[in-house]
């Protein structure tokens, strides 16, 4: 009943039209009787306030939640002090904290990120980490880092920031969302990852470099009975916006499961940029139907690359059996083909609604998958060659330099981008009903996301979070991020000890896995390297 209310007149605006009434209604007592004229004043006030909130464009809460979206704000500024007395701490809230989510918010505005009286953290705290600075600073002449990600069969390689948008669909996110990303991304000359989604006709409009995602479901080259067409994968892959190819193997969020976007949500615009049916339901199978062998993965890869016209080509998956994952490293070796690069995503990731086991019980975190695949190519001697890449819950400077020093060439962000478009962690974003505009595809809840403003911040974000990397990296005593590694990180173990993170994480030795004997290696390699086929994902009986 209210969703088919809603659907006539937007509940969220009964505030301002409550206050509207009462205004007429106090302003003809106050002509008509002469009593009513304090009652006019304020709800005059309050009404023009909400006339106010529907004009102006900085605030996606205040267009979409008129005179009563003010009450978040005040909440906001008095909840220092609740918080301090009765409620948490900074540190505490889930999944991002209040202090992650205000770092995010002030680089965006270009506000100042400066915290008075200190840290907030436990630094006697087990699991507290620290990068080693050192007495011989350096002076970096520039904030904008950069990787070459291509590899010997690569011929047009791509000049990649070290801090990118990660995946996220449109349809998932709105057109607006889509629109600001990209535009931001242009701007800082950052790219911007399509998603499974495949590229719409917004990511299309302001020129942002793009990562084309391509999933099981094919979507942007995809035939009528939902196989794999190189006619129209070139269609798309020779598109000059479009600098790398992706495909996703698996996500942080829910690895292993498919989806399906229900047919009332696939719009006239997403059914365009899918290359599927309007109205009808959307399919992801859980598994991709062009390759069923490592050896048949690689051959894929390399026939993308050389349909791309020579662009760089990679996978994204997050680990799950390390079998699997060891016998594609045994396809490279056996066919000499190689991706350009490997994105790892932990599962700790994730934009979109999942099962609750999924996102609880299902995958490798970051730190495990993204050190595995780092170990793994050292030991087989291809670490040089490919780039890799990784995702889960990276929002600051130190989030980077950390996945950096476990193994990463660069790392996406999904959230905080989100963050720095204005969602405000509601966690709504599966309903329809976000307050900011991000997640929804409703036309009127989006209208509140105002595509130049949020573009400005999503850029702000990026180059002010690469300016604290800046100095992360010139305290540090180095000349680029990619020279941070495990032994420049500290970690507390327990109250009276601190280990390097070199000490702590595994370690695999330049070539060891070559020989297929990895005697004294780390167990995960003892156990199953041997036994892992680059002829099958499954283990051979």
């Amino acid at each position: 009943m209210l969703e088919r209310l809603n659907a006539l007149y937007p509940v969220r605006y009964t505030a301002l039209a409550v206050c509207a009434v009462i205004a007429l209604l106090s302003l003809f007592t106050w002509v008509a009787f002469g009593v009513g004229g304090g009652w006019f004043l304020l709800f005059g006030a309050l009404t023009a306030l909400g006339v106010w909130d529907l004009r102006q464009t900085r605030k996606a809460v205040l267009r979409n939640y008129p005179v009563i979206g003010h009450l978040r704000f005040m909440l906001e500024y008095v909840r220092p002090e609740i918080r301090q007395y009765f409620i948490e701490s900074d540190t505490e809230a889930q999944p991002f904290s209040r202090s992650q989510r205000s770092l995010v918010y002030a680089r965006a505005k270009g506000e100042t990120d400066k915290r008075p009286f200190g840290s907030q953290r436990d630094m006697k705290a087990n699991g507290h980490e620290w990068i080693n600075h050192s007495i011989a600073p350096t002076v970096l002449p520039t904030h904008d880092f950069r990787i070459t990600i291509g590899g010997p069969d690569c011929s047009q390689p791509y000049e990649a920031s070290v801090f990118n948008i990660s995946a996220m669909s449109f349809g998932a996110l709105s057109a607006n969302a889509i629109q600001a990303l990209n535009a931001g991304a242009a701007r800082g000359r950052f790219a911007h990852d399509t998603g499974e989604g495949s590229i719409s006709a917004w990511h299309r409009l302001h020129g942002g470099d793009l990562i084309w995602e391509i999933g099981s479901g094919y979507f942007g080259c995809r035939s009528d009975d939902g196989r794999f067409s190189e006619e129209k994968f070139v269609a798309n892959a020779l598109d000059p916006q479009v600098k790398m190819i992706e495909l996703k193997l698996s996500q942080g969020a829910k690895p292993g499961h498919g989806g399906v976007l229900p047919g009332a949500k696939v719009t006239a615009e997403i059914a365009a940029a899918r290359g599927v049916p309007e109205g009808v339901d959307c399919v992801s199978p859980a598994a991709h139907s062009a390759f069923g062998t490592p050896l048949d993965m690689l051959a894929f890869i390399a026939r993308l690359r050389q349909l791309s016209g020579g662009k760089p080509v990679g996978f994204k998956l997050c680990i799950g059996h390390p079998w699997e994952w060891f016998a594609i490293v045994k396809a490279m070796l056996k066919t000499g083909i190689t991706p350009d690069f490997i994105v790892v995503d932990g599962a700790e990731g994730g934009t979109g609604a999942a099962p609750l086991e999924f996102i609880d019980h299902v995958g490798a975190p970051l730190q495990e998958g993204l050190r595995l695949v780092h170990n793994t190519l050292v030991g087989v001697n291809l670490r040089e060659r490919i780039r890799v890449g990784c995702a889960g819950k990276v929002v600051s400077a130190f989030d980077i330099a950390r996945a950096l020093a476990i193994g990463a060439d660069w790392c996406n962000s999904a959230r905080g981008f989100m963050f720095a478009l204005g969602c405000i962690q509601a966690q709504s974003c599966h309903t329809g009903q976000c307050p900011t505009g991000v997640t929804t595809q409703d036309p009127l809840r989006q209208q509140a996301l105002v595509v130049p403003d949020k573009a400005e911040r999503v850029w702000r974000f990026h180059q002010n979070t690469l300016r604290a990397l800046q100095e992360l990296v010139q305290a540090a005593g180095l000349r680029h991020p990619g020279e941070i590694t495990a032994q420049h990180l500290v970690r507390r173990v327990s109250d009276n000890e601190v280990r390097l993170l070199a000490n702590l994480l595994p370690t695999t030795a330049p070539g060891a896995l070559l020989d297929d004997d990895p005697e004294g290696e780390h167990a995960v390699f003892t156990t199953w390297w041997r036994r892992a086929s680059a002829e099958s994902f499954s283990l051979p009986a």
